[in-house]
């Protein structure tokens, strides 16, 4: 009986996760992450019910042209490896010649791996311009018991990875919101980027952003001085959020004044709400809790469902 609970465990450790609504952008991709799900999973089914694993395996379709498409996984290979955190890392992917994803904001890629000769999936968010030439970059926050974690764990520089998409993102227009209100929490700050870049790389886009950053401490945000230098934009504000710091005497002075501690709970929502410019759109990214909790505190605060937008 033992053996078959353990067997159980394995087979729902490789159960294809089911997308959340807000990993589905809408606007109609083809195939859309939900076909995508619904394949795996018919084929999840099939491969439980003759209790063989080597089902999960079939038909790798693969491209070798280097583009990357929604269809078939394709091979980039790893040009650096770069530590941020304890448990994150920056991932560098070369683009043949000056090839560029040419990603929407905000959009996703697959990642397909391998973990003990069973296939695993799972949806990161590049954080490199999206029209990056040559490269893209993608930013991995690595997980114990993550199953996808322990294939990540053993990248290096050189090795192949394949992936598929772009998927979802963000239909971001230049000066169609007069503020836009992002609260990121932890890797979440990922679709962040290409969008903060965009409208900084854009003369003529005077969108106000506010961007607030969530992390337990300070030495856990992450791109410290990509972030520094966005906040002396004009029309950009950063302020962190951070949870398990008690004070703030111990920041670099340059930190203080637009740090919090403790977490961003409603009425830190409704202050940061009130200093906005103008009437905030709102872009959340994050696990679920705590998109959940930002909905929440957006709506407490007056904020209606058709004004935020979820990774």
């Amino acid at each position: 009986l033992q053996t078959m609970s353990g067997n159980e465990d394995e087979w729902l450790a490789l159960k294809p996760q089911e997308p959340s609504p807000s990993q589905c952008c809408g606007s109609g991709c083809k195939p859309c992450i939900y076909d995508v799900y619904e394949k795996e999973l018919a084929r999840w089914e099939r491969a439980k019910a003759k209790q063989d694993k080597s089902l999960l395996m079939e038909k790798k379709e693969q491209s070798n042209n280097s583009e990357l498409n929604p269809d078939t996984f394709t091979a980039f290979n790893i040009s650096s490896v770069e530590q941020l955190t304890e448990d994150t890392y920056q991932y560098k992917f070369e683009l043949p010649g000056n090839s560029s994803l040419r990603l929407s904001l905000g959009q996703h890629i697959v990642l397909r791996g391998e973990v003990n000769g069973l296939e695993v999936q799972r949806a990161y968010t590049p954080i490199s311009p999206g029209n990056a030439e040559g490269y893209f970059e993608v930013l991995i926050k690595c997980y114990e018991a993550g199953l996808m974690s322990q294939y990540i764990k053993t990248w290096k520089k050189g090795d192949m990875v394949f992936w598929r998409g772009p998927f979802g993102g963000f239909p971001y227009r230049p000066n169609k919101h007069g503020e836009l209100l992002m609260l990121a929490s932890g890797t979440g700050l990922a679709p962040m980027l290409p969008i903060l870049r965009s409208i900084t790389d854009d003369e003529e886009d005077e969108t106000f952003v506010t961007l607030v950053g969530c992390f337990r401490t300070f030495e856990k945000i992450y791109l410290k001085p990509l972030l520094q230098d966005l906040a002396r934009y004009w029309n950009i504000r950063i302020f962190y959020v951070l949870s398990q710091e008690t004070s703030l005497e111990k920041l670099p002075w340059s930190y203080q004044e637009n740090t919090y501690t403790g977490r961003l709970d409603e009425d830190l929502m409704k202050t940061i709400i009130n200093s906005c410019r103008k009437k905030p759109f709102v872009l959340i990214c994050g696990s679920s809790a705590f998109s959940e909790d930002m909905s929440r505190y957006l709506k407490a605060s007056g904020i209606e469902e058709n004004s935020f937008f979820v990774f």
